[in-house]
């Protein structure tokens, strides 16, 4: 047995080659991956087992298993990797072709599903070796603390007073409007007067943040007046296609709207007149403001919210 004292020790190398072994349970597609030759990479296969004491992967009928162990220690890898990254960046410049980050963004699904898709988009084609992993919210998160504790990278909210303790950037700006199914008794109005919108059934999505009352709630309770509000549903996405069912009424922002009186055929009107816009933002922390990463995505999310609402401003606190 050759003892662990004469064992070479773990390497960037072989990190990203345990990383590419676990995720594509090949050998041939992790050296692909990777544009190592096949060899190269079962000697870095069999270099890990002996630094790490256990298989790693286990042969399976059409390819390898990871074992749990070797799960786990992917993982770790990948915020090994991460963190290298970062020690080895430039302050003043961040390489997206070259770097091989995790980028870590929350947002409910209140976004129509284009949003996210083209900053997925983005990242693939300006990153393609990082990594995008979009986190939900529910009423239980904490999302200062989460930010603080590197957790998340970015916060997308639309709290109408976003967090003051956080830096915050403008994401996209939109009106509010209601979606309703063909032949709903208010489907012919162009724009609901405000008895008509409180006489209304309504879908109102359950409220993603504790700490935070929805734009909607915000302004109604201005007015000292409330919406009959039928059916709660847990997620955004859901909601379009319970309009398209029933006789409700579901106030949302018009490019998410759009989205869905498209792809269900419901009808859009206007919310009665003194409605307020609803606001996107970026939220992020005090300790990532300087990183030349997190600068680049967020100047790639800005860009995503300013395609999707020409009204959109840039300025950041």
């Amino acid at each position: 047995m050759t003892s662990r004292s004469n064992v070479d020790p773990l390497d960037g190398y072989l990190l990203r080659a345990l990383c590419a072994l676990v995720e594509e349970r090949s050998v041939s597609r992790a050296a692909r991956r990777m544009g190592q030759t096949q060899p190269a990479v079962s000697a870095a296969l069999k270099r890990l087992r002996l630094i790490l004491s256990d298989p790693l992967l286990v042969r399976n009928k059409l390819d390898m298993i990871p074992t749990e162990r070797g799960l786990q220690l992917a993982a770790q890898a990948r915020v090994a990797l991460d963190a290298m990254s970062v020690l080895v960046a430039s302050r003043e410049d961040f390489d997206a072709q070259r770097a091989a980050l995790t980028f870590r963004v929350a947002s409910p699904d209140y976004l129509a599903p284009s949003v996210l898709a083209e900053v997925a988009r983005r990242i693939r084609e300006e990153a393609p070796l990082c990594r995008l992993e979009v986190h939900p919210m529910g009423p239980d998160f904490d999302s200062e603390r989460a930010l603080a504790d590197d957790l998340l990278d970015v916060i997308i909210g639309n709290w109408p007073n976003p967090p003051e303790l956080l830096h915050t950037l403008l994401l996209l700006e939109d009106e509010l409007v209601c979606l309703v199914r063909p032949g709903h008794p208010l489907a012919d109005f162009a724009e609901l007067t405000e008895a008509q919108y409180l006489a209304a059934a309504h879908l109102a999505p359950m409220r993603y943040s504790g700490l935070h009352r929805g734009v909607v709630e915000t302004h109604l309770a201005k007015h000292h007046v409330a919406r009959d509000a039928r059916v709660s549903v847990p997620y955004f996405g859901l909601a379009p296609h319970v309009v398209a069912r029933t006789d409700l009424v579901f106030t949302t922002a018009r490019h998410f709207a759009e989205h869905y009186a498209a792809a269900l055929g419901l009808v859009i009107l206007k919310t009665p007149p003194d409605f307020p816009t609803m606001r996107f933002y970026q939220l992020w922390h005090e300790r990532a403001h300087h990183s030349p990463a997190h600068r680049w995505l967020r100047a790639a999310i800005a860009e995503v919210g300013r395609a999707h609402a020409p009204r959109a401003s840039i300025k950041a606190t």
